[in-house]
């Protein structure tokens, strides 16, 4: 179990609005990862987390409150945990990421629909251990995602790319059985 800090990267597009960019808000929630070793090196670990983020225009788009969305992010990673570093226990990994956004809700804006997006995640990582089985984990993981989205301003129609990209800088409790 770990606290996550989700930091979305600031960025995107919309369609035909020049200079137009985005940005989004920060959150923090608990998360719940499940890793198994297939080996003392290898293992494949999922997160389970939920985030709500409210979506900002900039450039000159700048106060446009667009929207809040809530996002569901299925990751899998492969894992690669070095040995001989006594109780140290650092790891690596990297996986697909299939981003699903729901609950979307409109501020200033008409028809929000973010699409789900496939994506990938870059993570690194240790556990101390404090004993056999419990151990404290601090991990880092980048998750690249760009979804596409739809959105009425003002009576237009417009598409555009959300950059998300979000790092998710989390620490917590590890149990290993």
């Amino acid at each position: 179990m770990r606290a996550i800090y989700v930091l979305p990267e600031d960025g995107g597009l919309v369609n035909g609005v020049p200079f137009s960019d985005l940005s989004y808000s920060d959150m923090v929630v608990p998360e719940l990862d499940i890793s198994y070793f297939i080996d003392k090196n290898f293992a494949v670990e999922t997160i389970v987390g939920t985030t709500a983020h409210t979506i900002y225009g900039q450039g000159s788009l700048a106060g446009l409150d667009v929207g809040e969305v809530w996002i569901l992010p299925f990751t899998v990673t492969i894992q690669y945990h070095f040995d001989g570093f006594g109780k140290f226990k650092p790891y690596v990994g990297a996986g697909p990421n299939y981003t699903v956004f729901y609950n979307q809700s409109e501020h200033n804006v008409a028809g929000l629909d973010v699409k789900n997006a496939w994506g990938f995640a870059l993570q690194a990582g240790f556990d101390l251990m404090i004993d056999q089985h419990w151990g404290i984990n601090v991990d880092v993981k980048k998750v690249f995602v760009k979804p596409n989205f739809d959105v009425v301003v003002g009576g237009s129609h417009l598409t555009g790319t959300a950059d998300l990209n979000p790092w998710l800088i989390g620490t917590g409790v590890s149990y290993r059985f």
